[in-house]
């Protein structure tokens, strides 16, 4: 016997098959906009990554130029007053460059303990500071400083103190270095904390690089 549109279970049958292309297509656009929206955070993604690494490319190249020489320094800016600053001969020497890595021993008069090390990594450019004593050995505050987290400028980027730092110091948890290459001109390396008010600034003329280098830091 035939069924009738109206038997019960056609109408079943019908409203079945509705439902579940109703069910199907609603999976098919949520998976479509998961997809679009994949898509377009990893395009994002990928679009900062891009910039990221052309500017610090840029930034990373200026440095390499500076490679194996030494430039003379002066003091502008310390607030509250630095006194193992002031007063001494400074000089910065791009000793050591690598690949990835760039030593910086900072000499402040006959104290050659400071050393600047920017390092390029898959998440950026990365600045620490290892201190020594004469004998080689670290001091109980070395290998702080912070990564870089913005694109910055292929002359400026500047160095969020990381968690490290904050469990050396912790009232260095706002510090942020910076480092300004102003191609033949200047290199300038700056601190700023906006909580403690604490502001170091200081440029080495590139214009004037030194004959004579420098000795070798402790703990080369």
């Amino acid at each position: 016997m035939a069924l009738q549109l109206g038997h019960p279970s056609t109408s079943a049958m019908l409203s079945n098959h509705s439902t579940l292309r109703l069910t199907n297509s609603c999976v098919s656009v949520t998976i479509l906009c998961l997809l679009t929206a994949c898509a377009a955070e990893d395009t994002g993604q990928s679009s900062r990554r891009d910039m990221l690494t052309t500017t610090q490319d840029e930034f990373w190249a200026a440095l390499q130029e500076l490679c194996g020489r030494a430039f003379p320094g002066q003091l502008i800016e310390a607030s509250p007053p630095d006194e193992i600053l002031a007063g001494q001969v400074l000089i910065m020497h791009v000793r050591e460059c690598e690949d990835d890595s760039v030593r910086i021993p900072f000499h402040v008069g006959n104290d050659r303990s400071r050393t600047w090390v920017i390092s390029r990594t898959e998440e950026g450019l990365h600045l620490k500071h290892e201190h020594n004593h004469e004998d080689g050995s670290e001091e109980e505050i070395t290998q702080y400083g912070g990564d870089a987290l913005t694109s910055g400028s292929r002359s400026r980027q500047d160095f969020p103190a990381d968690s490290h730092t904050t469990s050396l110091v912790s009232t260095a948890a706002n510090n942020i270095w910076g480092i300004e290459i102003r191609a033949g001109r200047t290199f300038v390396y700056s601190l700023r904390n906006g909580t403690t008010n604490r502001r170091v600034r200081l440029e080495f003329n590139l214009a004037e690089p030194i004959e004579e280098l420098p000795p070798p830091p402790w703990g080369a």
